[in-house]
C-alpha cells in the first residue's frame, strides 16, 4: 500500500492511495487501517511530508563512492547524526538557502519510516518495526559543515529534509536504482545495494543506542556525486519502484 499525508479544505489527514485520488482514513496509517470518506481526487489535495518524524537518524559515508569523494575511507561501524523535526517538508515546498551558506548541496537517499516502537532490535527482526519506505534528500549547507568541522548545523535548516511523495509498505530496499535530477540533469546515479551497510544492520545499530518511535526516520546515506542547488533550481530524487520526490529552491527573501 502507499500512504499519503495531505491537505484538503483546510484539513491535514492521512490516506490511502487509490488510482488517481486519496482514500482518507481515521487511524494512524501503521496501525487498523479505517477509511472515514470517498476517494478524493489527487488535484485537490496539496501532498505533504508523509510522516511526522519526532527525529531523523541520518548515515554518514553509507556509500563507498560518496566517501572517496571526499577523500575519506569507508567506516568499520555506521556513522549517524541528527536532523530535527522542523527541517522536514514534502514534496513540492520550496528548499530555502540560509545567508549563512554560500555552497548548499542535494543529498538524495532512501528514508525508512517506523511502524513500531523498537528497542534493541536483531536484524533479522528489524523489518517487522518498518512501516515503509519513501524517498528523501539530506540538504546540506556543505561550507558551513566543513567550517565547523561537525555536521548538525549544516544539516538542520528549515527545509533541509524533503521527504515524500509517498511511504510505500511493500518496496523492496535491497537493489533499487536512486537518482537525483537537478533542472533534469542527472548528478547522482547509484543503487541501493551500494550501500555499506544494509536497512537491518541500521535499525539494530540505531535501535541499540536510541529508541525508535512509529514515524521516525532513517536517511540511509547518499550515492556520490552531491553538487550545489542555487535559488531557481528544481531538486528530483527519484527511486526506482518507489516514486520521485521534487522541490524548487529559493532564495531566504523569497515569499
Amino acid at each position: 500500500m502507499r500512504f499519503v499525508r495531505f491537505n484538503h479544505d483546510g484539513k491535514t489527514g492521512y490516506g490511502v492511495l487509490e488510482g488517481e485520488g486519496v482514500v482518507p482514513i481515521f487511524t494512524q496509517p501503521w496501525s487498523r487501517v479505517i477509511p472515514t470518506g470517498p476517494v478524493i481526487p489527487l488535484e485537490q489535495v496539496t501532498l505533504l511530508a508523509p510522516c511526522e518524524p519526532s527525529k531523523i537518524i541520518a548515515l554518514g559515508k553509507n556509500y563507498g563512492a560518496h566517501a572517496a569523494e571526499f577523500g575519506s575511507e569507508v567506516p568499520t561501524s555506521p556513522i549517524i547524526f541528527l536532523k530535527p523535526p522542523t527541517a522536514v517538508i514534502g514534496p513540492g515546498a520550496a528548499i530555502v538557502c540560509p545567508p549563512s551558506s554560500q555552497n548548499v548541496h542535494h543529498e538524495a537517499e532512501l528514508a525508512v519510516v517506523i511502524g513500531r516502537r523498537a528497542r534493541s532490535l536483531r536484524p533479522e527482526d528489524a523489518a517487522a518495526y518498518i512501516w515503509g519506505y519513501t524517498c528523501g534528500n539530506d540538504v546540506t549547507a556543505r561550507d558551513l559543515q566543513r567550517l565547523d568541522q561537525q555536521w548538525t548545523r549544516s544539516k538542520s535548516f528549515d527545509t533541509f529534509c524533503p521527504l515524500g511523495p509517498w511511504v510505500d509498505t511493500a518496496f523492496d530496499p535491497r537493489d533499487a536504482g536512486i537518482i537525483c535530477r537537478v533542472n533534469g540533469e542527472v548528478r547522482q546515479n547509484a543503487r541501493t545495494a551500494d550501500m555499506v551497510f544494509g536497512v537491518s544492520t541500521l535499525l539494530a545499530f540505531i535501535s541499540e543506542i536510541m529508541t525508535l518511535e512509529p514515524g521516525d526516520v532513517i536517511l540511509t546515506g547518499t550515492p556520490a556525486g552531491v553538487g550545489p542547488l542555487l535559488p531557481g533550481d528544481t531538486v528530483e530524487v527519484e527511486i526506482e519502484g518507489l516514486g520521485v520526490l521534487a522541490n524548487p529552491v529559493v532564495a531566504p527573501d523569497s515569499p
